[in-house]
Order: C-alpha cells, then structure tokens, then sequence
C-alpha cells in the first residue's frame, strides 16, 4: 500500500509509462497494472492546482508549450477501433501559466514559443483520464526538443527549477521501454533479460544515493547502459525523465515496477 508524500506546497514530480496509444482506456488486459497503478496514484498526490505534462509524443525546435484555454482532442494514432477517436478529456487549459513557464525559459537562456491551436495529444489525455477523469485542473504539455539530445532535457527541467514552489504536478509522460517490434500485443511476451538490465540500471540511477552531477552524467549518457539501444531504439519515449530529472536534482522513489505489454516498465516520483 502506497503511504501519502508530504503535503508541504511545492511541485511533485512523476515520470511514467503511459502505455500503448488508447489501449489502455479501451481495457486491453496486458496494460491491467498500469491502470491499476494510476487510478491509485492521485490518493498518494496532494491535488494539483495545475498540470504540466512533457509528453514523448511532441517535438519541435524550440521548447514550445501548448497556449489553449480549452485544448481540442489531438488523436495522435492509428489503426484504432472508432471508441479510440471517441475519447474526450475537457480539462481546461492554462495560458497563463504557459506564459510564465516560457519567461523562466526566457530567463534562463532557453528558446521557448506558445502555440495556441495544439490539442492534447494521448501522452496527456490517457494516463489524466485515469487519474483525473472529472477533468477538472487545467493541465497544458510542453514538448520535447528536436535532436533529442539528453543533456540539453536535462537543462530544459533546470531552467523550470522555480516552479519547484508552486502546486503544479510535472509529468514526465512517455515509456521506460519503447521497442515496438519487441512489446508483446498479443499476451506475455515471456523473459526479456535485456528490458530487465536496462530497467534495473534505470532504477539506480534514479534512485540510488550518489552526487547529482554523477546521475546526471549517467543519464546523458544513457546509451552506454545495458541493452540501452534495444530498449529505446528512439529516444523520444525516455527524455520526459531527463527534464523530470533536471527540474527534482534529488533521488526519486521507485513507484511502479510491473509488465506493460509483456515488458517491463517502471514510474518514478519526486
């Protein structure tokens, strides 16, 4: 049973894996324990007064933070029965706090924009409808950045450290496996020594005790971990944990460690 964090008011910080596309919502039964795992994660949460989200599945040059004050729907998959195209999730959006988080970019010599017409894409609306179905705190995402160069998403969440003071949930939303000719669609994908090496090093490099600059220095550089490729043959998918990394600058706490399509994938907190 997952005991309550402090209720001090300041951020919480959580990197996850959000599963495959809807699968999740339309009840595939090897994303179970994900499900389980985030229906239950809010009673372990102090309630945000806003939701930030890095979510693996948007990339652009600059840093850019999505401006809406009611973001549409943005059905970034495929291939998916029609209820997939039928998932809404009305949480309002945050332009002001969008505005804010672009003049700590500006401050701290980060490039930033806004856009105002993005919607949310499924690394924002499936793991917050199991968490938060009312829909009812205003969330925005902020993506990564193009070129996918780990330390400078490791400075990304450096330049965002004030917002460590406010009560503002930051998610790291993409998945600590990302192979998809290896996750197993249709049932136990069986023993995978190379996902548990590489998940095991994940695990002590964000947890364990050691100089931050040394977990840094592990995270940047990530592809010479065991299996590093095979697990993330793109990277997109591990970055969110880079900037979850770089706005905490302390160990997490390991929160999640269970099988999502057949593989093994964890969640951390900060």
């Amino acid at each position: 049973m997952m005991e309550p964090i402090s209720l001090e008011n300041d951020a919480q910080i959580v990197y996850f894996s959000h599963g495959g596309g809807p699968l999740p919502i339309l009840g595939d039964p090897s994303h179970q324990a994900m499900v389980d795992f985030m229906t239950r994660l809010p009673a372990r949460l102090r309630k945000p007064d806003a939701i930030l989200v890095i979510s693996a599945h948007w990339e652009e040059s600059a840093a850019t933070l999505l401006g809406a004050q009611n973001p549409a729907m943005f059905y970034d998959y495929y291939g998916f029965p029609a209820q997939a195209y039928e998932i809404t999730y009305p949480a309002p959006g945050d332009p002001e706090l969008a505005q804010r988080i672009a003049g700590l970019l500006k401050k701290n010599n980060v490039a930033s924009r806004i856009d105002p017409e993005r919607g949310f894409d499924h690394g924002l609306f499936i793991p917050l409808k199991l968490m938060y179905p009312q829909a009812d705190i205003p969330a925005l995402q902020l993506s990564l950045l193009r070129g996918l160069d780990p330390g400078a998403h490791i400075a990304l969440g450096k330049a965002l450290r004030e917002l460590m003071k406010e009560n503002i949930l930051v998610i790291g939303s993409g998945f600590s496996f990302h192979n998809m000719g290896a996750f197993a669609w249709q049932g136990d994908g069986g023993p995978d020594p190379a996902n548990e090496a590489f998940q095991s090093w994940l695990i002590e490099s964000c947890t364990a005790s050691m100089p931050q600059a040394e977990r840094e220095t592990r995270l940047i550089e990530w592809e010479q971990a065991p299996s590093a490729r095979y697990c993330h043959p793109r990277e997109e998918h591990l970055l969110p944990l880079h900037v979850c990394l770089g706005i905490a600058e302390k160990p997490a706490q390991l929160i999640f460690d269970d099988q999502i399509l057949g593989k093994r994938g964890v969640a951390f907190l900060w």
